[in-house]
């Protein structure tokens, strides 16, 4: 049996053209793939872009927040500073008898012969008010008391200024 040369022909045609068609498919898909590498390329560099860009505004909000604590921290320490400075100067000058505390008394509830004159003072705001002194002992431990206070205060003052900068940075 014989294969006709036209029949082989028609089949090594045919084989070619399958060649062809595969050649330009693998062209056609590869362009394909190429682009949506490509693609996929931009769509990445554009990720890292943004989460680089996030990660900069994080970077940048945490500083401004630890600037704003550490200006915080610098007014909270400098008003304990002052308040200390002004006790210890207060101390200074109850300790020297440069200055005396004295305690409003109630006039109708005089004990008697316990007042002191009532005259009004250059350096006074009470005008004929009945005022006793109070001992010098007494006096510096009533400085130690509003010294803990004043010192309370001020840390509570820096606490919440603390919890507010925090906070705010929380919520921006």
């Amino acid at each position: 049996m014989s294969i006709p040369w036209r029949v082989i022909g028609l089949l090594l045609l045919a084989i070619g053209a399958f060649a062809a068609a595969w050649q330009l498919q693998d062209w056609r898909y590869g362009r394909q793939l190429a682009e949506q590498a490509r693609l996929n390329t931009e769509t990445l560099n554009q990720l890292t872009m943004s989460a680089a860009t996030a990660q900069q505004a994080e970077q940048d909000k945490r500083l401004a927040l630890e600037q704003r604590l550490a200006a915080s921290e610098q007014t909270h320490f400098r008003a304990l500073s002052d308040a200390q400075r002004d006790q210890d100067r207060l101390r200074d000058r109850l300790a020297t008898a440069d200055v005396r505390l004295s305690v409003l008394l109630d006039a109708n509830d005089v004990a008697q012969g316990c007042n002191v004159p009532a005259s009004a003072s250059a350096g006074g705001v009470d005008h004929a008010t009945v005022r006793a002194r109070l001992d010098p002992a007494h006096a510096q431990r009533i400085i130690a008391i509003t010294d803990s206070g004043d010192r309370g205060l001020i840390a509570l003052q820096a606490c919440q200024a603390y919890v507010r900068a925090l906070a705010s940075a929380h919520f921006e």
